[in-house]
C-alpha cells in the first residue's frame, strides 16, 4: 500500500481521484487496484485558489517499483495496514449484569463493547426515547413548555443528539476510526471516516443512535427507558446494587457512569455516596448569530456558493492582555440554529445545532470565557451553581416563559439596548426579549467577550457588525466537575463505579465521549470474564 501526503486538487478539478493518482505516481490508471481517502480538507487560504488537500492510500502491485522510483519524493512513503489492538477478556465472571447509567456516546459506545463480548449490559436512562424525545423538544421549542424529564440535555443520544453533531476531535487514538466506521454502519454519512471536519447533523444522528440502540439489544442487552439512577447501595467501599427512580433496586457490581454534563442531581447523589470529585475550569457566554452569507464570503471569498465547499466555519481565540482571561469560539454551527437547551425549571440555556445539510442560511456559534474554580467556592459543585446562578439571571431578563435575552453586537459594545436592527432575525425559540445582556453574565465574562469581539472582527471581516444577534446564555459548554478516576477506569473511592466521559469530565465532544466509554468498557472486560 503507497500513501500519498499533501495531496493536492482544485475546487473545479473534477478529475477522478483514481486518475490523478496515478499520474501522481507515474503508473497506467490500470495499475491502480484501489484508492481510498484517508484525509480530506479544505484548504481556503490562497483566495481565490481554494483546494481540496488528501491523504490517499492506493493499492497496486507496482508499490516497491513507485517507492523506489519516488524514494527522495517526501510525500509519497510505503504504508502498511494497521492492525486494531486485540480485544482481551478477563477470566473472572463478572457478578450480575453490567450497568450502563445514560445513553449519551459515552455510555453507548460502553454498551455496545459490552454487547458484542456478551455481557448482556442492562442500560439505564433517564430520559425518553429519541422518537419521543424528538416530539418532546420540539413541543418545548413552540410552546415554552419544559419537561424536566426529555429535552435537548436528558435522553437517548444525549445532549449531542440535538447539535451540529460534530465529529471532530485533537484525540489521536488507535480505535477512533473504528468508532467512526462503527457509525457508519448504522447509518451515518460514509465521509465522515474521512473528512478533516466530519459532522452528521441532528436529523442523521438521531438515526445513528435508533440503529446502536437496536444492535445494543440485537446482542442481548437491555434498554430502559424513564429509568432514573436516583441511588447507590455501597458496601463496604464497593458499588452493591443501583437505586431506579427511588424505588427498585439492581444488584451489580459494575456501574459505567455516562450521566453527561447537566446531571446535576445525580453529582449530588455522587458526592453524597463517597465518589471523589473535585472542581475543574468550564466557560460560559453568549450565543453569536449571523447570516450564514457572512462567513462564506469571509472565508470563500469568490468562491462563495459553490457546491463542493458547503457552509464555512471558523474556530476563533482571544487572550485578554489585563485579566488574563481567554475568550473562544465553541460548538460553531454553519447553516443552523440557536436552540433552547434548558433542562431545569426557571433557567435559560442555548446551544447550536444543525441539520446535514446545513442549510438554514444562519451560522452560530458560542463565544465564551474560561471559568476558574476560584470564580465560585472552589468545591466540585460550585461549578454548578454558578451555572445555575447566571441562567436564572437569564430566564428573568427574558421575561420568563423560557424566552432568551438578546442584543446586537453593537448595542452589547455600547452599553445600549434595543437600539440597532438585527443582521438576521433571531433563530431562537421559543421567544426572545431584547434588554442588556450585561445583566445574565459575571462582569469579567461581558468585558472580556467585548475585546474579543473587536479583535474577532479583525479576523473574519464582518463578524462584529453591529447588527450580529447576540443570544444569552451559553453556560454548558463542559461539566464543571472532574469525577476522580484511576487507570483503570474506577472511582478512586468507590471501586465498580466506572465514571465516562464529559459528564465525568474526561471528553468534551461526541467522539472524544464515545472513545471514554468504549474504552472504559475495554477495560473492565480486561478484569472480568462475561456473567454467568
Amino acid at each position: 500500500m503507497i500513501v500519498i501526503h499533501n495531496f493536492r486538487t482544485a475546487l473545479e478539478d473534477e478529475t477522478p481521484l483514481t486518475t490523478a493518482a496515478a499520474k501522481r505516481l507515474g503508473l497506467k490508471e490500470g495499475d491502480i487496484q484501489k484508492v481510498r481517502i484517508v484525509r480530506r480538507a479544505v484548504d481556503a487560504r490562497r483566495k481565490p485558489h481554494i483546494s481540496f488537500v488528501h491523504t490517499l492510500q492506493v493499492e497496486t502491485p507496482l508499490e516497491k517499483a513507485v517507492c523506489k522510483k519516488l524514494r527522495n519524493d517526501r510525500d509519497i512513503v510505503l504504508g502498511q495496514p494497521k492492525e486494531r489492538p486485540p480485544i482481551l477478556l478477563g477470566t473472572t465472571p463478572l457478578k450480575g449484569r453490567p450497568v450502563v447509567v445514560g445513553l449519551g456516546p459515552a455510555g453507548l459506545f460502553a454498551a455496545l463493547a459490552l454487547a458484542r463480548q456478551g455481557y448482556r449490559p442492562l442500560v439505564l436512562e433517564r430520559g425518553r426515547d429519541v422518537e419521543r424525545r424528538s416530539r418532546d423538544v420540539a413541543d418545548f421549542w413552540q410552546s415554552g413548555r419544559l419537561d424536566p424529564a426529555s429535552n435537548v440535555q436528558f435522553g437517548e443520544g444525549g445532549a449531542g443528539t440535538f447539535s451540529d453533531g460534530k465529529l471532530t476531535t485533537r484525540v489521536n487514538h488507535p480505535r477512533m476510526q473504528e468508532l467512526l466506521e462503527i457509525m457508519v454502519d448504522a447509518g451515518a454519512p460514509p465521509e465522515i471516516a474521512y473528512l478533516h471536519k466530519p459532522h452528521v447533523g441532528t436529523d442523521l444522528l438521531r438515526l445513528v443512535v435508533k440503529n446502536l440502540r437496536e444492535e445494543i439489544k440485537r446482542l442481548g442487552g437491555e434498554v430502559r427507558f424513564e429509568h432514573q439512577v436516583t441511588d447507590l447501595q455501597v458496601t463496604d467501599g464497593r458499588v452493591a446494587a443501583v437505586e431506579i427512580n427511588g424505588q427498585e433496586r439492581e444488584a451489580c457490581a459494575a456501574v459505567l457512569l455516562g450521566i453527561g454534563h447537566s446531571a446535576r442531581d445525580t453529582y449530588a447523589m455522587l458526592q453524597a455516596r463517597g465518589a471523589a470529585m473535585e472542581a475543574k475550569p468550564f466557560a460560559i457566554g453568549l450565543r453569536i448569530e449571523h447570516p450564514q452569507e457572512v462567513l462564506d464570503q469571509a472565508q470563500y471569498g469568490a468562491a462563495t456558493g459553490h457546491p463542493r465547499l458547503g457552509a464555512a466555519d471558523y474556530a476563533l481565540v482571544y487572550h485578554h492582555p489585563s485579566n488574563g482571561r481567554t475568550a473562544y469560539s465553541f460548538c460553531m454551527c454553519p447553516g443552523g440554529l440557536v436552540i433552547a437547551s434548558a433542562s431545569e425549571e426557571g433557567g435559560v440555556v442555548t446551544n447550536g445545532m444543525s441539520l446535514y445539510s446545513r442549510a438554514s442560511g444562519l451560522a452560530n456559534s458560542a463565544l465564551v470565557v474560561n471559568v476558574l474554580p476560584e470564580d465560585h467556592d472552589g468545591t466540585p459543585l460550585g461549578g454548578v451553581s454558578f451555572q445555575r446562578q447566571w441562567e436564572q439571571a437569564a430566564f428573568v431578563a427574558g421575561g420568563g416563559g423560557y424566552a432568551a435575552p438578546v442584543q446586537a453586537v453593537g448595542d452589547f459594545l455600547q452599553g445600549h439596548d434595543g437600539k440597532t436592527e438585527f443582521l438576521t432575525s433571531p433563530s431562537y425559540r421559543p421567544g426572545i426579549k431584547r434588554t442588556h445582556l450585561g445583566a445574565c453574565l459575571p462582569a469579567f465574562v461581558g468585558d472580556t467577550l467585548r475585546q474579543a469581539l473587536s479583535d474577532f472582527g479583525r479576523k473574519i471581516k464582518g463578524f462584529d457588525h453591529p447588527g450580529a444577534v447576540l443570544t444569552g446564555v451559553e453556560t454548558r459548554t463542559s461539566a464543571p466537575l472532574r469525577i476522580l478516576r484511576g487507570r483503570d477506569f474506577q472511582s478512586l473511592t468507590l471501586q465498580g463505579l466506572y465514571p465516562l466521559g464529559e459528564g465525568a469530565g474526561y471528553a468534551g465532544g461526541i467522539m472524544s465521549a464515545a472513545l471514554d466509554g468504549y474504552m472504559a468498557a475495554l477495560s473492565l472486560m480486561e478484569s472480568y470474564g462475561p456473567p454467568r
